[in-house]
């Protein structure tokens, strides 16, 4: 127990020494974040390679309880093989973190980082061994643990952007496995996550609004890495069948930031690297709140969900305290208010998502089947059960001398037309009323599948001499587009 309390308080007092300076050799070396008064909110340049201060901090107090003899300081010398094992894997994502900061990386860049960081602690024998209380097979083991990991490293990369955001959950995270390390009377967990929990409270010293320094990605990346290697040792001596819960709830804030990021950019069809102002603290921010209390609210989100973690491992009935965990999250997500989740969801619940993909279906159906068509006659066919389908009430088809014409009993009033020119022998009109509702979502699909289908075959219909059961008639004077009727 002494060792863990010198530990802490080396690596406070280290933090609250080294941090001033590596801010002011920053300073000194241009090495800051200016603002963009866009996703960079701060009033004046920051220095931003705080990661620096927080690695000293962590390993300049393991070697300083080594010197001093305690017990702690013999059970880190007797793991030793271990610790070496594992310190390349430290080294890179810390190196490749800094890199970002001082030269700037490619997203491919850092993510090759994070992989080979990944390989090299899975060498270390830091994998997730067991999945609901199931036995990985290492072919299994080894794709999973690097997921785990890179999700954790990335997660604390994307919430880093408010002052203290990053590091202050980062502190409840270890705090919290901390406390879970003492409750299963795990040495070597206690042990490594001491240091870190110590540097970042010494570090959000000068973190927070307003702060002085910033983790930058040497300090964001190396916090994620640690915490998911945590993770892991944690779950190893999980009484639970649900073992990689517990971290994943702790974990839960920069790990649903991720995750809600990656399917909003999905939903709207952007790149998965691409920056936004998304996430949930500039969410909260829109909201009117200041980077000190998203700070706090944030800080808050991470006590209740590190108390649920907890739970999981002195209440044998783990599956309540899951269920009330998703249901905070679920309640959270939606008083966050992101439009593509509320879209998406009434598409869901009211059929219309069921509705485009029948659409979609119907669509690839008829592309098929006027592909195989052989003749004119036949291409007409498949596009007037086609037009039929998707709700229009004129269609025109315009191939060389013939036009081929179907037009509703009853037209509306109100309509509107769009002309479809497939080659230099013939176009389609097609005409629908403003009130159809019906398959209105696949019209600019299907137009295009006409277009790209039909394309290739006018010319050669255009030669044909015209079948005894053709429905035509000298071609009429085209309609302009867009107009009513």
């Amino acid at each position: 127990m002494y060792s863990l309390i010198f530990l802490a308080l080396l690596s406070f007092l280290l933090a609250l020494l080294i941090t001033p300076l590596v801010r002011n050799a920053a300073r000194r070396w241009n090495l800051v974040d200016r603002p963009d008064a866009h996703r960079k909110l701060h009033q004046s340049p920051v220095p931003r390679v705080g990661g620096i201060a927080i690695a000293l901090s962590f390993v300049g107090a393991f070697a300083l309880l080594v010197v001093a003899g305690f017990k702690g300081g013999l059970l880190i010398l007797d793991s030793i093989p271990v610790v070496a094992r594992l310190a390349p894997a430290l080294l890179v994502i810390f190196a490749t973190g800094l890199l970002d900061d001082l030269i700037g990386l490619k997203p491919w860049q850092k993510l090759g980082g994070q992989l080979v960081a990944a390989a090299a602690a899975i060498a270390a024998g830091v994998q997730i061994a067991a999945l609901g209380g199931h036995h990985l097979n290492p072919w299994v083991a080894l794709p999973v643990t690097v997921f785990w990991l890179l999700a954790c490293t990335n997660a604390f990369n994307l919430i880093d952007g408010v002052d203290g955001l990053a590091a202050g959950v980062g502190l409840f995270a270890t705090v919290t496995m901390l406390l879970a390390a003492l409750l299963q009377h795990n040495v070597a967990l206690a042990l490594a996550t001491v240091p870190l929990a110590g540097a970042l409270l010494g570090f959000l010293r000068f973190n927070f609004n307003p702060a002085t320094i910033f983790l930058g990605d040497s300090g964001s990346l190396l916090i994620g890495f640690l915490l998911g290697c945590y993770g892991i040792m944690w779950s190893e001596k999980s009484a639970t069948i649900l073992g990689m819960t517990a971290p994943m709830m702790t974990l839960a804030i920069p790990l649903l930031d991720t995750s809600l990021a990656i399917i909003r950019r999905f939903l709207n069809q952007k790149p998965i690297f691409t920056a936004d102002r998304g996430h949930i603290h500039h969410r909260l921010l829109d909201r009117g709140f200041t980077p000190r209390k998203v700070a706090l609210t944030l800080y808050a989100v991470c006590g209740v969900a590190a108390i649920l973690s907890l739970l999981t491992v002195w209440t044998p009935n783990v599956g309540m305290v899951i269920v009330l965990f998703c249901a905070c999250t679920w309640i959270g997500i939606q008083h966050l208010g992101y439009l593509e989740f509320g879209a998406a969801g009434r598409m869901f619940m009211d059929g219309a998502f069921r509705r485009l993909l029948t659409s979609h279906i119907s669509l690839v159906n008829y592309e098929q089947q006027l592909v195989a068509a052989a003749c004119p006659d036949e291409c007409w066919t498949v596009i007037l059960n086609a037009a039929k389908e998707f709700g229009f009430h004129h269609v025109q088809l315009t191939l060389g001398c013939r036009e081929f014409l179907f037009e509703d009993d009853v037209a509306p009033m109100h309509s509107w037309q769009v002309r479809i020119p497939i080659s230099d022998h013939g176009a389609i009109y097609l005409t629908r009323s403003f009130t159809t509702q019906n398959q209105s979502s696949v019209v600019a699909p299907f137009a295009e599948m006409l277009r790209r289908t039909l394309a290739p075959k006018l010319p050669i219909f255009a030669r044909m001499p015209p079948s005894s059961t053709a429905a035509h008639r000298p071609a009429a004077q085209a309609v302009a587009a867009g107009s009513s009727e």
